[in-house]
């Protein structure tokens, strides 16, 4: 499915390359699609294809993954994802779009919006990875290290093959297990490195009160171990946000449920 949407690259004019996805449909507005951690555009498949009733549909490899470019910064922080983020879609042409963000994306389209809310025309966060800034110190020094010497001992694909089954249910398909795992087995130690640090120091809840004026919703797998429904839950009671529980996925909602999250993003 995902031959029918190729990998394509944008420039920046200061020479920073960004991979991404693309379908085209008969709709109105741009969705923009931000992959998780251990994955890439290639995740967001079942929404390409679907087309989510909008003109255009892109999914980008975030800086890093893919055939992006790594940020210059050994600890790069959301500001730096959300800058490049925003210069991609300018040198798209693109002013407007509705983001939708999965997992660790959502620290991403997070602080996107934070940083130009008049262009984001709604905001998803999907299964949200809210970021570690607020835990103490010693919690967030030691999930870093637990993360980091997961990579330098298993390697990507090692990874893949311990870890991948918790991204999904129990009730997931072997086709829907294989591709959870070539998206984490693909992942380039260096950009994954990043967003480790990323991860350990964003802060999703501050860059979330800052845009009251932006239309922002929570959907959760239901059978989610990664970022429980609880937490999702307990996080978009916290901003008066839409939250939907979303049933027969684990974390990886967008491809054990394609059906249920094609709806729920369609325009």
């Amino acid at each position: 499915m995902i031959s029918a949407h190729p990998l394509l690259e944008t420039r920046l004019a200061n020479g920073v390359v960004v991979s991404f996805r693309q379908s085209r449909g008969a709709g109105t507005g741009c969705v923009v699609l931000l992959h998780g951690i251990g994955s890439n555009s290639a995740s967001w498949a079942a929404q390409l294809a679907q087309g989510l009733n909008a003109g255009r549909v892109l999914a980008w490899d975030a800086p890093g993954y893919g055939a992006s470019s790594a940020l210059a910064a050994l600890r790069p922080s959301a500001q730096d994802y959300a800058q490049v983020l925003w210069a991609w879609l300018d040198e798209l042409g693109i002013a407007q779009v509705h983001l939708a963000g999965h997992s660790l994306g959502c620290i991403m389209a997070a602080r996107a919006a934070a940083l130009q809310p008049e262009r984001v025309q709604s905001l998803t966060l999907l299964s949200p990875a809210l970021g570690y800034a607020r835990a103490s110190e010693a919690d967030r020094e030691a999930k870093r290290a637990q993360r980091l010497d997961a990579l330098a001992t298993l390697g990507p694909q090692g990874m893949a093959d311990k870890r991948s089954g918790a991204m999904l249910s129990d009730a997931a398909t072997a086709a829907q297990q294989g591709a959870v795992r070539r998206l984490m087995g693909s992942i380039d130690p260096f950009g994954y490195t990043q967003a480790v640090h990323l991860l350990m120091d964003a802060d999703v809840q501050a860059d979330v009160a800052r845009i009251s004026q932006v239309k922002t919703r929570v959907a959760c797998g239901a059978a989610d171990a990664i970022t429980p429904p609880e937490q999702s839950a307990a996080f978009a009671a916290q901003f008066g946000l839409a939250y939907e529980q979303i049933a027969g996925a684990g974390h990886a909602l967008a491809i054990e449920a394609p059906d249920a999250v094609n709806e729920y993003l369609s325009l």
